[in-house]
């Protein structure tokens, strides 16, 4: 008996956008709780969470890693610097695309949401690509004299050193307690719940995609011309050749307490979102039942 090829998995628009949209809130939240974390000094070393690596990296996981990848870093630029009055202009291009660059590649490495090995690498893939190309940027500029040395109190001044202490928290911290454990959590037990809750198939996990099939020399090319671009932004940022900033004076009236005004924007757009998938489950289901009678 012959059967059927599998077929990858696929999302319709409409649910690329959900995706996108849910990625976007989900994040934008998590921004403002990350904000709100305190930073530990141990002598020279500072001790400190990045950001909530796993949230978006789950989603990239479980449904389309574009799109989720893609959603996260505006839920980033919207709710936890545009409506927090801190958007840095052309500057900030650069951290959007290593961030969406490192979600895409790690929801890539991923072809069975149950496999505990692929999601231990992705969480520390996520990590390590957004925190490697951060680093690399910033030993430019001081190199390239872009930007001046800022020596840590402890410290030996010298830039490789700073990032290399810097890498290594980040990884240490955000990689292991607010990326991998998390996802090792959360996605087998997410895996074929979440999804028909959205009105989306799971992903099969039986379909076999080669580690050559994913990571392409198209994909490679197009990640180095994105990363190309984040820099000569960032170098021109820091050139005093910037547009776009946005910091309203308006913001320090309300002070830290304006972040909860972002929270709330984010969580309404999120609760639509869900009213909107439901919504839309349930009308699928009721033309499938249609059907049958």
């Amino acid at each position: 008996m012959v059967t059927a090829p599998k077929r990858r998995y696929e999302l319709t628009q409409s649910q690329k956008l959900m995706v996108f949209i849910l990625s976007m809130s989900l994040y934008g939240i998590s921004n403002m709780f990350s904000e709100l974390i305190p930073e530990l000094k141990l002598g020279p070393i500072e001790l400190k969470v990045e950001y909530f690596a796993f949230i978006p990296l789950t989603l990239c996981i479980l449904f389309n890693p574009l799109y989720a990848a893609l959603g996260a870093s505006f839920g980033e630029v919207i709710f936890g610097e545009l409506l927090l009055g801190q958007f840095g202009g052309l500057g900030e291009l650069e951290k959007f695309i290593e961030f969406t660059i490192a979600m895409y590649i790690a929801g890539l490495l991923v072809s069975d949401p149950r496999n505990r090995k692929q999601l231990a690498l992705a969480s520390f893939v996520a990590v390590g690509i957004d925190q490697m190309l951060g680093a690399i940027v910033d030993i430019s500029k001081v190199w390239f004299g872009i930007e001046e040395l800022e020596a840590v109190p402890g410290i030996p001044e010298s830039i490789l050193l700073i990032e290399g202490v810097g890498f290594l928290n980040a990884m240490l911290i955000t990689g292991i307690f607010f990326s991998l454990l998390p996802t090792l959590f959360l996605v087998p037990r997410l895996y074929g719940k979440i999804e028909p809750l959205l009105g989306i198939k799971p992903r099969d996990s039986r379909v076999s995609i080669s580690f050559g099939q994913l990571i392409t020399p198209r994909l490679l090319i197009t990640a180095i011309i994105f990363v190309f671009i984040g820099i000569v932004a960032e170098f021109l940022s820091e050139s005093d050749i910037n547009f776009a900033v946005w910091e309203p004076e308006f913001i320090e009236q309300y002070g830290s307490g304006f972040i909860w005004i972002s929270a709330a924007a984010a969580a309404l757009v999120l609760i639509l979102t869900l009213i909107a998938a439901f919504r839309a489950k349930s009308k699928s289901a009721r033309k499938t039942e249609d059907v049958k009678l």
